[in-house]
C-alpha cells in the first residue's frame, strides 16, 4: 500500500495511475471477498487503536479526503469508520465560505475544525478546495495558488509538530466510472437526492481538474503530511487501502492503554 504514496516534489501524471488497480487482489468475486475480509480485520483493529488514542488524549489524527464528484468520499467514511466510537471521531465538510470566513485568511476556518487531542478528524473536502476549484475556475491566479501551497505546508507542519498525524487521500476514479455513478444516481430514486446538475458542469473540466490535482499533490505531499493516490474504481479496494494506511499510522504511534489512577490497589479492591 505504501506504493500509492506521493513522494515530495515529484512529477505526477494521473494518466499513469490506474484507478482500476486492485493490487494483489484479482478483479474476481474471490479476490473481492478476500479483500473485504482483510478490510474487516483492519476496521476491527482501527476500533481498538482509536480507543487507545482517545484514552491517551495526547495525539490526534487528521484524515483528508479529496476527489472528483462520486469518487466515494462519503462511502469511504461510512465503511472505514464503521467501527469507531463517535465520541472520538468528527467529520467536517467545507462548503462555500461565509462572509465572515471570507473576511479572514483562507485557512482560518480550517484551523478551527482540526481534531483536538484524542480525536480522529475527517475532512470531506478540505482547505485544498482553495487550490483546486478556485484555480480551475480562474478565481485566483497561479501565483496565489503557489503561495497557498507554501502556506498549507507550513500550516500542516505546525499541526504535525503539535502532535497530529496527517493522512491525505486522493480517491482516483476514471471519467468512465464517474459517468456510470452519475447515471446510477439519475436512475435510482433512492440516490437522486445526491444528484446535482453542477456536477455535470464540473465534469466538463475534467482535464483541468486532473492537472490541478497533479500540481497540488506534487507540491504539498510531505514526510509529515503525505498524499496517497487511492485507486477508487473498485469501492472494496478503495476501502481496503484507506483502512490499511490509517491503521498503519496508528500502529506507528505505539499507543498503549494509559496507567490506572494512582493510589488504588486493584488486587484488593472489592465492589459491593
Amino acid at each position: 500500500m505504501k506504493g500509492y504514496r506521493v513522494k515530495p516534489n515529484s512529477e505526477l501524471n494521473l494518466d499513469h495511475c490506474d484507478p482500476d488497480d486492485t493490487g494483489e487482489y484479482k478483479k474476481t468475486d474471490q479476490g473481492k471477498e478476500k479483500a473485504k475480509a482483510v478490510a474487516v480485520q483492519l476496521i476491527g483493529r482501527l476500533e481498538e487503536l482509536q480507543e487507545r488514542l482517545y484514552a491517551n488524549g495526547n495525539r490526534s489524527v487528521l484524515i483528508v479526503l479529496q476527489g472528483m464528484d462520486t469518487s466515494g468520499k462519503d462511502g469511504t467514511i461510512k465503511s472505514v469508520m464503521s467501527g469507531v466510537n463517535p465520541q472520538g471521531c468528527r467529520v467536517v465538510s467545507f462548503k462555500a465560505p461565509s462572509s465572515e470566513e471570507l473576511s479572514h485568511d483562507f485557512l482560518w476556518r480550517v484551523h478551527q475544525k482540526v481534531p483536538s487531542n484524542g480525536q480522529i478528524g475527517i475532512f470531506n473536502r478540505s482547505h485544498y478546495e482553495d487550490v483546486l476549484i478556485t484555480r480551475v475556475h480562474g478565481w485566483v491566479s497561479d501565483q496565489v495558488v503557489r503561495q497557498r501551497f507554501h502556506q498549507i505546508k507550513a500550516f500542516e507542519e505546525l499541526l504535525h509538530e503539535s502532535g497530529m498525524t496527517i493522512l491525505k487521500f486522493f480517491l482516483h476514479i476514471s471519467k468512465e466510472e464517474q459517468k456510470e455513478r452519475l447515471e446510477e444516481r439519475i436512475h435510482d430514486p433512492e440516490k437522486r437526492w445526491k444528484f446535482n446538475e453542477g456536477d455535470l458542469e464540473e465534469r466538463k473540466l475534467w482535464k483541468n481538474y486532473m492537472e490541478a490535482f497533479e500540481d497540488m499533490m506534487a507540491a504539498t505531499s510531505t514526510v509529515y503530511a503525505p498524499w496517497y493516490i487511492v485507486p477508487a474504481n473498485r469501492k472494496w479496494y478503495r476501502n481496503l487501502v484507506v483502512a490499511d494506511r490509517v491503521v498503519e499510522a496508528l500502529e506507528s504511534m505505539k499507543l498503549k492503554a494509559p496507567p490506572a489512577p494512582p493510589g488504588i490497589n486493584f488486587d484488593t479492591l472489592r465492589i459491593v
